[in-house]
């Protein structure tokens, strides 16, 4: 299947970004809260005992892959045929 893509070749010389004059972009106020809220979620998240459990899971797993790569391979390998099989597209 073949598309036809545009191309804007922009000719002249290039134009330095310190001599552009700078555009101030405000951040809407409802944006603003909900970036607020959101770095406050994760930032008690992290601070919780889950997050330590999270870490300590996650290098328990990287040894045990380090440690069994072909067990690892066939785990991953079952999971995705697993998840494949339960998600897949009835047709």
């Amino acid at each position: 299947m073949e598309q036809e893509v545009q191309v804007t070749i922009h000719r002249g010389e290039p134009t330095d970004p310190g001599q552009e004059p700078q555009q101030e972009t405000s951040i809407p106020e409802p944006l603003k809260e909900i970036s607020d809220i959101i770095f406050e979620t994760f930032s008690s998240f992290k601070e919780s005992e889950s997050y330590d459990w999270l870490v300590n899971s996650a290098e328990k797993a990287k040894i045990y892959i380090k440690k069994n790569p072909a067990q690892a391979i066939l785990v991953s390998l079952g999971a995705g045929a697993l998840f494949g099989l339960l998600f897949k597209k009835r047709r």
